[in-house]
């Protein structure tokens, strides 16, 4: 195979924070790049340098890869995207043109993992509601009441990839897991290390709840204002999947009426919540922007699995990552 020609296309300051020095090093010596990095902006308004283009490296802020900008890259053959979801970039007209695409959603796994799994712990200890008691309090208050990491019980909703981490990084702790997932056998959950249960049993049984579903047709408003009620007294649930799969004023309603339940929000419907939201005034709400997934240095990582994908493309290996048609249907 000859040098491929590539180029990056992403936004300006995504694209040192994915594609560090080293990784533009890496890339480099593998293919010819065209010219410097180019934004989805400068594309538009000159696509020449797409011509000659046979791979591009993108991120957020990556082109829409419809018909027009497809036409004005008639060479092109396989997109290395280094971020996550590629529901907004990818189109019919790419997937009819028998193109390619590899995403770093995997890449983004590890962190929301981390992050659900800090949180899961915190919330054992029930270290939001006694934080908000020691401040109002001025003093330390009673403390009985936190679960603990031993002989707990935590959900996880969905064992795709990252509730699949979250289980692998529970295993050094002595909680049980239970986890829902319709699609799951009760051998794959055995490997997470957990065991199988229905959605209503999960969310009556866990000490603490954390979702890992994608937003699909079918997973929107999954969870109810039902599960929320049927809830320990003192229990936690964690939102880093998306805020859609939530029926959230079902949630809402149930929180207020119970300040004993918390919810751990990173993600909302709609996102950030309207100005008005009583998320922002529950105080038995905790809301962080969006952070569980790749931040600042983490995002190099996502760079680092392009240039590893990209040495499997040229060595005619099975691509860790690529995304199919088929498979794009099942990922949020």
């Amino acid at each position: 195979m000859s040098t491929p020609k590539a180029i990056f296309i992403l936004d300006a300051h995504y694209f040192p924070l994915i594609y560090s020095a080293a990784e533009q090093r890496d890339i480099a010596a593998l293919v010819s790049l065209v010219g410097p990095a180019q934004t989805a902006e400068a594309v538009a308004r000159d696509p020449a340098p797409l011509r000659e283009v046979e791979l591009i490296f993108s991120g957020w802020g990556a082109p829409c890869l419809d018909a027009a900008f497809l036409d004005a890259a008639p060479r092109l053959r396989y997109v290395f995207y280094g971020a996550g979801s590629i529901r907004g970039i990818v189109t019919d007209a790419f997937w009819d043109r028998g193109l390619r695409i590899s995403s770093a959603w995997g890449a983004n796994a590890v962190p929301v993992a981390e992050y659900a799994f800090a949180q899961i712990l915190f919330c054992l200890k029930l270290g939001w509601p006694l934080s908000r008691a020691v401040r109002a309090a001025r003093t330390f208050v009673p403390r009985e009441e936190a679960f603990g990491a031993y002989g707990s019980t935590v959900g996880i909703v969905s064992l795709g990839m990252i509730g699949r981490r979250v289980c692998e990084l529970l295993r050094a702790t002595d909680v049980r897991v239970i986890a829902h997932d319709p699609y799951a056998t009760a051998e794959d959950a055995a490997k997470a290390g957990a065991i199988l249960v229905g959605l209503d049993e999960l969310f009556a049984r866990a000490d603490v709840v954390s979702l890992h579903t994608p937003w699909l047709p079918e997973t929107e408003n999954m969870v109810r204002g039902q599960h929320f009620r049927s809830m320990k007294r003192n229990a936690s649930f964690i939102n880093t999947a998306r805020g859609a799969v939530v029926a959230e004023p079902e949630m809402v309603e149930v929180l207020a009426a119970r300040p004993d339940l918390q919810a751990v929000l990173d993600v909302t419907h709609p996102e950030p919540p309207t100005p008005d939201s009583p998320l922002y005034t529950l105080p038995n709400v905790i809301l962080t922007p969006h952070i569980a997934g790749s931040v600042s240095g983490e995002c190099t990582r996502h760079g680092r699995y392009m240039v590893e994908e990209l040495r499997r493309y040229l060595a005619g290996e099975p691509e860790q990552w690529e995304i199919t048609r088929e498979r794009a249907a099942t990922l949020a």
